[in-house]
């Protein structure tokens, strides 16, 4: 059989048109079948006609969702949601009524806001505060009365400073007097060190600041509990000393605590503005020892009140007096004790009571197998619960007083000796 080709109809478009077919004698099953084959482009030209004829609808997640809804400015709930949350997964979690219940599903719970469970790590609570402490009068009068007029600073007709500035000399017992004046108050603080204001990251202090302002905030409208915010030794951060540089982060975090200052109640960590975000205005406290290293107008009376604590020697009695009131040692032992060594930090006598117990720790370590195999020996009997009974020292004046007296040698060794001088001779020559 011979077959022959027509070479023109290779170079003209193919075109097949339907063609009904008997269905009697091609296809008994089926009643009819229509082909309709074309040239591309002219296939191309017809598919481009129906699109500008009839454009395609946009196809809805769902009929009920709430995520595709537009706002007055055509914005839909997903681009509302970036941009006033700084971080959209711990910023609003998978919270029921927040975002559609197909998302926040039942596995989770129905409220399972990740964020606040996040939030509360930061805020302190005061479980190891246990016993009796003495809180100087004045001092308490200094705090409680800064977190009162701050809180109801919308009553009183009078400009209230945010800032409490406590500072003093060394270990006088701030952080400490502090915390128990929030125990004391029930309060939820959120605290800070000045190890936080630094970061290899321009900004990010300062926008920690902000989110720990912001959560002590939170802190006050979802536990309904007062909270400050604290910022430990913070000249230590942002104070001047000789020829230190002074960063872009120090710049940043001087600039958002006056901004604190001037607007307490609108703080924003990177987000669009939203008319109902209203903070609630909270009082920050920070300690130093030295704010005359710091910048002056952050440290200004408007913004920051000052307040220079110095113990007179009955709180230091006191203070003393409790810290040794478990041992038996009575107030006028106290008295001696804190007369026998003047001048002296409220740590110094905590570090003298430390001191005291070197020997009994000294003959614990004997019990448990000796300084070579304490390691092993230590962590595999803590296990099993097998270590030694620590007999603690019996407090006596005699002493407490020669424990006083080795501390007082390696002070006055630190200030005679001075190596660096020692080290660095052409320091002088110069």
């Amino acid at each position: 059989m011979a077959l022959f080709f027509n070479t023109n109809l290779l170079r003209a478009p193919l075109t097949f048109h339907s063609i009904p077919l008997s269905p009697s004698k091609q296809f008994p099953n089926y009643s009819s079948i229509s082909v309709r084959c074309s040239s591309t482009n002219q296939q191309s030209d017809e598919i481009r006609d129906s699109d500008q004829d009839e454009p395609k609808k946009k196809k809805r997640l769902s009929e009920q969702s709430s995520w595709e809804t537009k706002d007055s400015d055509g914005k839909d709930y997903l681009y509302r949601l970036g941009a006033e949350a700084d971080n959209m997964n711990i910023a609003v979690g998978a919270r029921a009524g927040v975002i559609d219940s197909l998302f926040a599903g039942n596995f989770l719970g129905k409220d399972s806001d990740i964020v606040f469970d996040y939030r509360q790590k930061v805020t302190r609570s005061f479980q190891y505060l246990q016993g009796d402490y003495y809180i100087a009068p004045v001092f308490l009068d200094k705090v409680v009365c800064h977190i009162v007029k701050n809180y109801i600073s919308h009553i009183l007709n009078a400009k209230v400073p945010l800032i409490l500035g406590v500072w003093g000399g060394k270990g006088q017992g701030k952080s400490f007097q502090t915390e128990l004046i929030f125990q004391a108050m029930g309060i939820e603080p959120v605290i800070m060190s000045a190890g936080e204001l630094e970061s290899e990251r321009a900004g990010e202090p300062g926008k920690l600041i902000r989110e720990r302002y912001r959560t002590a905030s939170q802190v006050v409208q979802n536990q309904g509990k007062m909270s400050v915010l604290m910022i430990n030794d913070i000249d230590a951060g942002l104070g001047r000393f000789g020829n230190t540089q002074v960063t872009v982060n120090n710049q940043i975090v001087v600039g958002t605590l006056m901004n604190l200052c001037d607007n307490p109640t609108r703080v924003s960590v990177g987000q669009d503005w939203r008319e109902g975000d209203i903070t609630h205005r909270i009082p920050i406290i920070v300690t130093g020892n030295d704010f005359s290293t710091m910048y002056a107008p952050l440290i200004r009376d408007g913004r920051m009140e000052k307040f220079y604590w110095q113990p007179t020697q009955e709180d230091i009695v006191n203070i003393v007096c409790r810290m040794y009131e478990k041992d038996g040692i009575t107030k006028d032992e106290v008295a001696t004790i804190v007369n026998t060594f003047p001048n002296q930090a409220l740590d110094f006598y905590g570090a003298m009571r430390s001191r005291t117990y070197d020997q009994s720790i000294l003959k614990w370590v004997e019990d448990s197998g000796g300084a070579e195999d304490i390691g092993r020996r230590f962590l595999r009997q803590r296990k099993k619960g097998e270590l030694p009974v620590f007999i603690p020292p019996e407090q006596t004046v005699e002493a407490l007083l020669e424990s006083g007296h080795s501390l007082t040698k390696e002070q006055m060794l630190i200030m005679e000796s001075k190596l660096s001088k020692e080290y660095m001779k052409n320091m002088d020559e110069e």
